[in-house]
């Protein structure tokens, strides 16, 4: 019999002071934020008034949940370095998009979610499907991240995970219900740099341990995959795929390209931070200005994780192949008990609860707004009162936190929880963005084809996870996302592309600023003005033969948004040439 593995981390009062110290500044920026809620616009999209450099800190908090921190460091210790690919190939060069290419169009369209800006582009139909796939992938994420922030209330008191993940939600429930995408927002900023007080002293710690990164180099190399942990191409340890150019071809199309493409530039979660922006401009730079931490963070994530693989025994044990009672998704916990003090150790279990809290409050603030406009408003009770719509918001807060808590146990039976959060990836965003990228580029493409073409990519996607779990296609289980996302890509891009060729496109009048062909070059860093809705049919019901409609809430938006971009770190050009060159020497580097 194996003996139990002690998670419990050493405490004492100092760190639980902390602790507590950080929940009160926490359910305080939610009662500050109440104050400033008098619509639906300011609890689902903080009234479009926040500035760059808040809304890009909150765009990258957002992402540093437990995806993040649980997973990138499982990651980290299962695999090494090719872990990098996550954040180099697989981040920096879709947020540098986002920011020039595709922000112009979103903010510009005054659409208050991606699923409306579907509406605009194809039909109420495509609307509503992405809004339900999405809907349901934001519950399932979310317990993905209520599941990480159970198992440190587990470690920190000893707590069962029955009990631990619904003390997680009420927290989380607590400051998004009172001061909604506001709280979240702000939260987020402070969130930042709590995780960073965090990670930086475990990383240093770690590495003094191990004598540094020539003597973690030294010991990881000894371990299982061997040598290939400290060097990032050709990845075959990650993906599984014995020939060194399959694999660099899976990570640089599936991961690089379909996968990372997919997220950063249509999962509202993150887009929707953009969205709360005061302009076009600060709009443009968000996710540009998130780019430089998310560039450096793997520093601080993926290096305590190989320094875990080889500090902390029972990893170690895992890596060869022994038996042992713990897997990857513990590296974190473990790591914090081996080298940290008590005093920092609160600070970083503030940081620990930070980064989960923040990342499930992205998916719940997110889910709110998609489920309140996109469904609710526009679907199933249009044309009531604002204050109705901001009723059904806070409903939709508190439904969705009980929905994570059930979603919370499935994230529990995955070892390493970059596997599960890939898989759902592929099956929801790898075909969004697929039938995104067409409608930008290709005005012909139709409103059939828009929902035909998503639900036929996230089949796809699904039957490959199949074949995966069951052993016909034999390969890792990200690599076997990688494959999913890339079959979603092509199958959606496939099956949009024959619908559009039997059925009718929109006329160009009404794609103007909706598509890049329509769009003239001038106008792709302005507001698009279109007829106020005001007096008129309810969202996506219009006369027979005639265009859906937007809501009369999307002109409320402020059209003067506009503003110079005078200075070099404001062009989001300048700024995504800067964040590729940085990507590219740290590739160099640790290539």
């Amino acid at each position: 019999m194996l003996a139990q593995t002690d998670l419990r981390l050493d405490t004492i009062w100092i760190d639980y002071v902390f602790v507590v110290f950080y929940f009160v500044l926490v359910l305080g920026i939610g009662v500050l934020a109440r104050r400033s809620i008098a619509s639906s616009l300011d609890f689902l999209l903080s009234g479009r008034a926040l500035p760059a450099w808040v809304t890009g800190l909150a765009f990258i908090a957002a992402n540093l949940g437990a995806i993040e921190l649980i997973g990138m460091m499982a990651n980290g210790a299962q695999y090494g370095v090719a872990t990098f690919h996550y954040y180099w190939i697989g981040a920096i060069p879709a947020m540098v998009f986002l920011g020039i290419v595709m922000m112009p169009f979103y903010y510009g369209s005054k659409a208050r979610s991606v699923p409306e800006f579907l509406l605009m582009r194809f039909n109420a139909t495509t609307q509503r499907v992405n809004g339900i796939t999405f809907a349901l992938a934001s519950v399932l994420i979310a317990g993905v991240n209520l599941y990480a922030l159970g198992l440190v209330l587990e470690a920190l008191l000893g707590w069962s995970i029955a009990l631990a993940i619904p003390v997680a939600a009420l927290v989380v429930l607590s400051y998004t219900f009172l001061g909604g995408l506001n709280a979240a927002i702000y939260n987020e900023v402070l969130q930042f740099f709590v995780i960073l007080a965090l990670l930086i002293p475990l990383t240093v710690a770690g590495l003094a341990r191990v004598g540094g990164w020539d003597g973690l180099q030294a010991q990881v190399v000894g371990l299982p995959p061997g040598p290939e942990q400290v060097s990032s191409w050709p990845g075959t340890s990650l993906t599984e795929i014995a020939n060194p150019v399959l694999s660099v071809i899976g990570i640089v199309f599936g991961l690089g390209f379909v996968l990372s493409f997919g997220y950063w530039t249509t999962n509202f979660a993150e887009v929707q931070r953009a969205l709360s922006a005061r302009n076009m401009s600060a709009a443009r730079r968000t996710p540009i200005i998130a780019a430089f931490p998310k560039a450096l963070i793997p520093l601080v994530i993926v290096i305590p994780g190989m320094i875990a693989g080889v500090l902390v025994p029972q990893l170690t044990t895992l890596k060869q192949g022994g038996a042992t009672d713990v897997t990857y998704n513990n590296a974190l916990s473990l790591l914090m008990n081996e080298v940290l003090p008590n005093g920092i150790l609160g600070v970083a279990l503030a940081g620990l609860l930070a980064s989960f809290m923040a990342g499930m409050a992205a998916n719940v603030s997110s889910l709110n707004t998609v489920f309140t406009y996109d469904l609710w408003q526009d679907w199933i009770r249009p044309g009531r009162p604002d204050d109705y719509y901001l009723r059904i918001g806070r409903t939709v807060t508190v439904v969705g936190c009980v929905l994570a808590i059930g979603t919370a146990f499935i994230a529990s039976t995955f070892e390493n929880l970059m596997d599960y959060i890939q898989a759902l990836f592929s099956f929801f965003n790898a075909p969004l963005f697929a039938i995104f990228i067409l409608g930008l580029f290709w005005k012909r493409m139709t409103g059939t084809a828009g929902w035909t073409g998503l639900i036929s990519g996230t089949l796809a996607a699904v039957i490959v996870d199949a074949l995966v779990r069951v052993g016909v296609i034999a390969v890792s289980s990200q690599a076997g996302s990688f494959i999913g996302a890339s079959a979603a890509f092509v199958v959606g891009i496939g099956v949009a592309a024959i619908v559009t060729m039997f059925t009718t496109s929109k006329p160009d009048s009404e794609l103007v600023g909706l598509v890049w062909a329509l769009t003239p070059r001038e106008g792709r860093g302005k507001v698009r003005v279109a007829p106020s809705a005001a007096g008129e049919v309810p969202a996506g019901v219009g006369a027979p033969g005639e265009a859906p409609r937007r809501h009369a809430a999307i002109e409320e938006v402020p059209t003067a948004m506009h503003e110079e971009e005078g200075a070099w770190w404001q062009s989001p050009v300048v700024m995504g040439a800067i964040v590729l060159a940085l990507t590219l020497v740290l590739y160099l580097i640790f290539a």
